[in-house]
């Protein structure tokens, strides 16, 4: 059974992390908020866009992206960033990786970037849009590593899954 995880790398906006907070409960997915976060957990807009799934996110809040990796020291990470020359498609997304998210100002940091050029994704866009909004961001790579896994673990609107109808 594949086991993900979301990483948020300092994000800003509340109603972002609650929808992504919701994605993941959807999912399976694990989320991790690396601080410091431009609002506090408790918030309405974060309640509000995660609506009552909050309460069953397994979610892990970090100090700095070092704390993170402390905890995490074996973690394979994918670094998703406008920047990269890899799509998201390009790669193999392995059981309980790590797709990392920066913050919806300025993305992840340059410098782990410059460290992990070799991790980084991007998801093609066109023209001069400088991004996609960060909770579409995270649905659609997500999304793409469980296709990877053949959504093995999810069932389909409480119907049984193709494997279970056997």
């Amino acid at each position: 059974m594949a086991r993900l995880n979301i990483v948020l790398h300092e994000p800003e906006i509340p109603a972002n992390t609650g929808n992504i907070g919701r994605t993941c409960v959807a999912t399976g997915t694990r989320l991790h908020l690396i601080e410091p976060l431009g609002f506090k957990l408790n918030e309405k807009a974060i309640k509000r866009a995660g609506m009552d799934y909050w309460k069953d996110l397994d979610v892990t809040t970090y100090l700095d992206y070092e704390d993170f990796l402390k905890k995490n020291p074996k973690a394979k990470i994918y670094y998703a960033t406008t920047k990269a020359p890899q799509t998201y498609t390009d790669v193999e997304f392995e059981d309980d990786c790590y797709i990392m998210f920066g913050k919806e100002s300025a993305g992840i940091p340059e410098e782990i970037l410059l460290k992990n050029q070799a991790s980084c994704i991007r998801i093609p866009m066109i023209g001069e849009i400088r991004s996609l909004n960060l909770s579409n961001s995270v649905a659609i790579v997500l999304y793409e590593a469980l296709r990877q896994h053949d959504f093995d673990h999810m069932r389909l609107n409480g119907h049984l899954t193709k494997y279970e109808w056997k």
